[in-house]
């Protein structure tokens, strides 16, 4: 049976003979890693204080002193913290010409002045400092690494070191990524203590517009019926005004999505070339593109759901049952208007189509799924069914509406209706974009994208 898709690869090695690799730590990770380097046909010895009482190392594996196991092996494998790192400077001669690797990672990013490997190269300078393996837990070394974390991050100032550290990743079925001398080292290290790092900044925007609006329709749905006709609609609180904040905020985070590359556009066109650098704020708001859309459909799917249990509610029962007893008890029954069946029907219409886009967009953007279509065709659904979902979303906005734009009291203490908010910036992207693919500029910018310059001769 195939299980390659939850574990990590065959382990790939050659048939000669391996030389074995020393293991400095019998934790978690040197455990982990002692086993699966045992399972791909290196043989593993263990550096122990007590080797005659270490009884942690998997079966297969010998233990020795720290300098008797040094002694042994070309490739030192360190899985301890910095803060035990001093019983190396008795081992300085032993270690001399030994490729030491450095998996330490610290409780906090930048937690002291230089990196874990940079540190260990000073104490032991000659030895050939590698960092890896930090970036890959001992969890997924027993039980298969995904695709993320398939990656092993390896820096070094010694490239014959750093290719005999790649080799042995390899064996394992792991992905090495060099990422240059030791200087990048602690970059490395401060990769795995980052905590969704391309989501800080959408879940910042995300939950300012979230808090934002829903003040907003508290103070127009809550506060001002109860100042002004001393009338309690706090139940709104509950579901009705989250309702109106979810596709508000998705739809804002959506034309967020594409706002960038407008303004990237109208800055190629300004300078007349591309190869000026864009401003910091547009490259970090252009590479949090896909993760601003993710939140937005995680909204589009909340306001799906709570639009799906408004019948079941208390007050939408009893607002629907006075109705009918209002008709009986006033013999009156309130005529069918053609004009408002459409405008619900189409409302709905929209908000599905809106939604099946959103939800296409959501799964194309899976690593999964993208890595399956070519560049073309993932710009296609990206961008074009992009604009397509804006547009669609948009247009369920603006007739859930209808002709509450121009109704006076949708407009409490002056101030518009929530969804009129909701459509300022999409509206706004749209009209951008209209601009833009106006056949003249749309060929100036995709010559610049090209290559063409303003001031060029050519």
């Amino acid at each position: 049976m195939d299980n390659s898709h939850n574990s990590i690869p065959l382990c790939t090695m050659e048939t000669k003979e391996t030389e074995a690799i020393c293991i400095f730590g019998t934790g978690d990770f040197g455990r982990s890693l002692g086993l699966k380097l045992l399972q791909c046909g290196h043989a593993v010895i263990y550096g122990s204080r007590n080797p005659q009482s270490s009884s942690l190392t998997p079966k297969g594996a010998e233990v020795f002193s720290h300098s008797e196991a040094a002694q042994r092996a070309s490739i030192i494998i360190l899985a301890i913290h910095r803060e035990h790192y001093d019983f190396l400077k008795q081992l300085t001669e032993v270690l001399n010409g030994k490729v030491l690797v450095d998996v330490s990672n610290n409780l906090k990013i930048n937690q002291y002045p230089e990196s874990n490997a940079e540190y260990l190269a000073r104490m032991v300078p000659q030895a050939k400092v590698v960092k890896a393996f930090n970036t890959i837990s001992a969890w997924a070394l027993q039980f298969g690494a995904l695709d993320a974390s398939r990656q092993v991050f390896i820096c070094g100032d010694e490239i014959y070191a750093k290719q005999s550290v790649m080799d042995i990743v390899r064996t394992l079925g792991l992905t090495p990524l060099d990422q240059g001398t030791l200087l990048a080292a602690n970059e490395v290290e401060n990769y795995p203590l980052q905590l969704f790092p391309m989501w800080r900044i959408p879940i910042f925007i995300c939950s300012g517009f979230t808090i934002l609006i829903f003040l907003y329709c508290v103070l127009t749905e809550v506060l001002y019926p109860c100042v002004t006709s001393k009338e309690d609609t706090s139940y709104l609180i509950a579901v009705s005004i989250p309702n109106r904040v979810f596709p508000i905020v998705s739809l804002i985070l959506l034309a967020l999505v594409y706002l960038p590359g407008i303004i990237a556009a109208v800055l190629q066109l300004y300078r007349g070339t591309k190869y000026s650098r864009f401003p910091d704020w547009l490259d970090t708001w252009m590479l949090c593109r896909k993760q601003l859309g993710l939140v937005a459909l995680a909204y589009a799917f909340l306001h799906a759901i709570y639009t799906l249990v408004m019948p079941i509610r208390y007050y939408v029962r009893w607002w629907s049952n006075n109705y009918i007893i209002t008709q009986i008890k006033t013999n009156n029954t309130y005529e069918f208007l053609n004009y408002y069946a459409w405008l619900s029907d189409s409302y709905v219409a929209l908000g599905i189509l809106g939604f099946f886009f959103y939800v296409l967009l959501g799964i194309t953007s899976l690593p999964s799924v993208s890595n399956a279509v070519n560049w073309r065709e993932f710009r296609f659904v990206q961008s074009k069914l992009g604009y397509l979902t804006l547009v669609l979303c948009t247009a369920h906005t603006l007739v859930y509406g209808g002709d509450r734009f121009i109704y006076g009291p949708f407009y409490k203490w002056y101030l518009p209706p929530a969804f009129v908010i909701a459509l300022i910036i999409p509206c706004t992207v749209l009209a951008l974009k209209l601009i833009i693919i106006v056949p003249c500029l749309d060929k100036r910018i995709t010559k610049i994208r090209q290559g063409w310059e303003r001031n060029s001769k050519h």
